[in-house]
């Protein structure tokens, strides 16, 4: 199972009146592991779009178990928690400089037509991300 690491400055425009990362902002950072979790398998979103498929977000669960502040660089880690040729969930661990768990969390995907939003199966259409996702899920998932 590959675990992508990302890591994140944070900036003064990420947090709150108390100088901690704003809620909404790990599920950017989440988007940033994400796409680096895609490009350390050899792939890239946008090239996939370019084809006329995306990717919607279907669900996000997250959470909060310590604050990040401004000033501090997190990190990322990102994996496929479960993957079955249609359906993608991408599991998420953000720690905080000092190593502590910050968020934990899960994005599920679908990849769909972009004119129509009908799904498509990644097994057919992006034959070399489907092996590359069933290669790289999470051990139990295989």
């Amino acid at each position: 199972m590959l675990i992508s690491e990302k890591e994140i400055e944070v900036r003064y425009a990420e947090t709150d009146q108390m100088g901690v990362v704003y809620h909404t902002n790990y599920i950017v950072w989440m988007e940033l592991g994400r796409t680096e979790l895609v490009k350390d398998l050899g792939f890239n979103y946008a090239e996939m779009e370019k084809d006329g498929i995306i990717s919607p977000v279907i669900d996000v669960n997250v959470s909060y178990k310590s604050p990040v502040r401004y000033g501090e660089t997190a990190l990322v880690k990102t994996w496929i928690e479960h993957y079955d040729g249609i359906r993608i969930i991408y599991g998420y661990e953000i720690y905080t400089e000092s190593n502590d768990l910050a968020v934990s969390a899960t994005s599920s995907h679908v990849c769909v037509k972009k004119d129509s939003f009908r799904p498509i199966s990644i097994k057919r259409v992006f034959p070399d991300w489907h092996e590359a996702y069933e290669s790289n899920k999470k051990a139990d998932e295989k």
